[in-house]
C-alpha cells in the first residue's frame, strides 16, 4: 500500500495537522480522554504528532462515577504508560457542591450532568481549546460541527454561527473566557477508526470485544447489570455474548449481541452495520430528534 495515498494515512495526516495547529495557537489546550475507542485514536494521533516528546497538554476525563471498571483501569494504565497528566472532572463533586442535581428513578442517568462538570473544569483550569473525539457520522447534531467549534463565554454552542473552514484554514480567535472545541477526527468514520486501530495496533478496553456479561433488555437495548441501574418490573437479567460499540455512563450505554472477539471480526461487523453506534446503544440519545443538539447548545461534548 502506498503510504502517501493511503486513505487512513491521509486522515491521520489531517488529524496530526489539526493537533499541531492547536498546540501552536492556543495557550492551554486539553484532550478529552475517556478510554473509549475514539479518544484512544485521538490520543494516539497526538502522541505521533509530537513524538519523541510527549503531547504538550494534559488529558481530562469527565467522570460520571458510573463507569465500567475495565474502562477506568485502562484509562489509568494508559496515562501511566504515556507519562501524561490526567485531570479528572468529577460529576459526583458537582452533585455534592449543588452544581448539578442528580436524577432519580430507575431510568436515572448521570450522562447529561457532565455538561456542568465539563464547563466548570474548563473555567477552573482556564482551558482555551478542548480536543474531542466526536465524528460527523456519529450522530446528526455532530455533523453540524466544524473542526474548530466556537463556544462563547458561557460554554454554549450556536450551530447557526459557525466559522467557515475553507481550504482547511481554521480560525481560532477568541476572547478571554471563550474557548474552542476541536474535533480532529471529524472526517473519520467508525470503520476508519477500527481499521486504524488495527493498522496501528492501538490497545483498547476489553469490553469492545465480544465477552459474556450479565445484561437485561430495556427499550430494545441490552444494558449491563451494574450497581448503577435498577431493574424494572418484568426485566430479568441473563447472560449474553456481547460487546460495546461505544463507551460511556454504564447506566445508559447499551451492548450489542456479537461474537466478534478479534479486531478483524469487529471490522467485518462494522462494515455491515447500517446503524450508528450512538443510535443503537445510547439510551439518552433517544429522548428526541434534537436531544443531542439541545445538549450541545448548553455545552455538552
Amino acid at each position: 500500500m502506498d503510504y502517501e495515498l493511503s486513505h487512513l494515512r491521509m486522515l491521520e495526516a489531517e488529524s496530526i495537522h489539526i493537533t499541531r495547529e492547536v498546540a501552536a495557537e492556543f495557550e492551554r489546550p486539553v484532550l478529552l480522554f475517556s478510554g473509549g475507542k475514539d479518544s484512544c485514536v485521538m490520543l494516539h494521533v497526538a502522541t505521533k504528532a509530537f513524538w519523541p516528546a510527549k503531547p504538550p497538554f494534559p488529558v481530562m476525563h469527565v467522570d460520571t462515577g458510573h463507569n465500567f471498571d475495565e474502562v477506568i483501569r485502562f484509562r489509568d494504565e494508559t496515562v501511566d504508560r504515556l507519562g501524561l497528566r490526567l485531570v479528572v472532572a468529577s460529576v459526583q463533586k458537582s452533585i455534592d457542591e449543588g452544581r448539578a442535581i442528580e436524577e432519580t428513578g430507575p431510568r436515572a442517568s448521570r450522562n447529561r450532568l457532565q455538561t456542568v462538570t465539563l464547563l466548570d473544569a474548563i473555567e477552573e483550569q482556564r482551558f482555551d481549546a478542548v480536543f474531542g473525539g466526536a465524528r460527523r457520522d456519529e450522530e446528526k447534531a455532530r455533523a453540524k460541527e466544524r473542526v474548530y467549534s466556537f463556544r462563547d463565554e458561557f460554554g454554549q454552542w450556536d450551530p447557526k454561527n459557525q466559522r467557515p473552514e475553507l481550504w482547511s484554514l481554521y480560525n481560532g480567535r477568541h476572547h478571554k473566557g471563550e474557548h474552542m472545541r476541536v474535533f480532529p477526527l471529524s472526517n473519520w468514520t467508525e470503520l476508519d477508526i477500527w481499521q486504524y486501530i488495527q493498522q496501528e495496533d492501538i490497545p483498547l478496553p476489553p469490553i469492545y470485544y465480544a465477552h459474556r456479561r450479565d445484561v437485561f433488555r430495556r427499550d430494545g437495548m441490552l444494558l449491563a447489570v451494574t450497581p448503577y441501574v435498577t431493574l424494572l418490573e418484568g426485566e430479568e437479567p441473563f447472560e449474553e455474548l456481547v460487546r460495546f460499540r461505544t463507551v460511556g455512563d454504564a447506566s445508559c450505554t447499551g451492548a450489542v449481541e456479537s461474537s466478534a472477539d478479534t479486531i478483524e471480526a469487529v471490522i467485518n461487523e462494522t462494515a455491515a452495520t447500517r446503524i450508528t453506534e450512538r443510535g443503537a446503544t445510547r439510551a439518552d440519545d433517544r429522548i428526541s430528534e434534537a436531544g443531542m443538539e439541545d445538549r450541545k447548545k448548553e455545552g455538552y461534548f
